[in-house]
């Protein structure tokens, strides 16, 4: 079951039209450009070095890491101070560990274990960035158009993994790592120029003042006894570690099965990117039209027959035919997911909750991103995509089970 507290949003773009929210959106947009520019870079620099396979693996495992270790007390950061200060504050730190490696990499002194041990660090800024960039944005647009903020937010997010990568192999090839390096911390600088500038509206809730380890435990305990918020992480979960299994081995479907190049594999990217884009069009009028659950059902659905064809499809337009809706229903599942927790969760624990929400989304793919690719080299790739797309059905029977 998920809760049925649905907020209809007149425009998928209107938060747009708050010049906050827009300035702020822009920039985590490059700031997530550079993020993924920073992944490629960093697992380039480790391809030719011994075991290269695992240590490119981890890079990865480095980034997310703080998610699982660190996001409740981010969150509890975010409830108890003040939320544009603590993410200046981040996007400081970010920009030096960003610069420093810059240094390192146009010096050729960065060794695998000091680039894991950086990407690990700006894997903490971004863990303290969610929460209280999230519930900012929140604050920002108001809860009427926090489903439609959270939808552009998934926009933000799959343009930047389809473009990041493409530009960042670009810049490589033709100027070397130290530049994609360079542009990460640019980005950075410029979110922390936008969030100087920010003045977000007066605060319509009066808090009571906390202390950091009774914000952890209060946090903890309502989310503990919150039947809502318990089944919203369940149906999170029940969606997430299934279709982390397309996500995961879409390298693999582009070249083992499709004979595809780097290229061919930004194509499979870019139609999940197209469908992200549609979906925050629509979804607007899919809320309308649909209560939470059949919304679950149908993403679930759609998501598992796209994971199925890119499992068995012999070509590729076939399979970027079935990938564009796809990135739609994953957009529509995942904002109908985070905005229905924004719109739940009390002001004085919504940052606590929406951190538990990225620690059950961001560990849950990590971990089961692993879990299918150790199955796909066990059984097959095609069958652990089949295993993947049965989880996703079974897990849409169930909402109406």
């Amino acid at each position: 079951m998920v809760a049925s507290t649905t907020v209809q949003a007149p425009s998928a773009w209107s938060p747009l039209r708050v010049r906050a929210f827009r300035a702020l959106w822009i920039a985590q947009l490059f700031s997530l450009i550079g993020t993924w520019m920073q992944t490629v870079g960093a697992q380039w620099l480790l391809v030719d070095e011994p075991n290269a396979a695992a240590l490119v693996g981890l890079v990865q495992t480095a980034a997310m890491l703080p998610t699982l270790a660190l996001a409740l007390p981010a969150g509890a950061l975010a409830d108890i101070v003040d939320r544009r200060r603590l993410l200046v504050v981040v996007q400081l730190f970010q920009v030096a560990v960003a610069v420093g490696l810059v240094v390192l990499a146009a010096t050729d002194r960065l060794p695998p274990a000091l680039l894991l041990t950086a990407t690990f660090l700006l894997g903490v800024g971004t863990t303290l960035t969610i929460p209280a960039y999230q519930t900012l944005v929140g604050e920002l647009v108001g809860r009427s158009e926090m489903r439609s903020a959270s939808a552009l937010n998934g926009v933000a997010m799959n343009l930047a993994r389809a473009v990041g990568p493409a530009v960042a192999g670009l810049l490589i090839a033709a100027t070397g790592v130290a530049a994609v390096f360079a542009l990460n911390a640019l980005s950075y600088v410029i979110m922390a120029v936008v969030l100087l500038l920010l003045r977000p509206p007066p605060a319509t809730d009066v808090l009571l003042p906390e202390r950091f380890t009774s914000a952890l435990i209060a946090g903890t305990r309502y989310v503990r006894h919150s039947l809502v918020v318990r089944r919203m992480l369940l149906r999170t979960l029940l969606f997430v570690v299934p279709g982390a299994a397309l996500w995961a081995l879409l390298p693999l479907v582009a070249s083992a099965r499709l004979g595809l190049d780097a290229t061919g594999y930004g194509l499979l990217l870019g139609a999940l990117g197209i469908g992200a884009v549609l979906g925050a069009t629509v979804l607007g009028r899919i809320v309308v039209l649909l209560t939470p659950n059949r919304l679950v059902l149908a993403s679930s659905l759609v998501f598992a027959v796209g994971t199925a064809v890119a499992a068995w499809a012999p070509t590729l337009p076939v399979v970027l035919v079935a990938l564009v809706p796809a990135g739609l229903a994953w957009l529509c599942m995942l904002a109908t997911m985070n905005g229905s927790l924004q719109v739940f969760l009390p002001a004085w624990v919504r940052a606590r909750g929406l951190s538990i929400y990225q620690m059950v989304f961001a560990g849950g793919q990590a971990l089961a991103a692993l879990g299918w690719g150790l199955l796909a080299e066990a059984a097959g790739l095609p069958a652990a995509l089949l295993a993947a797309a049965a989880l996703l059905a079974a897990g849409a029977v169930s909402v109406v089970a």
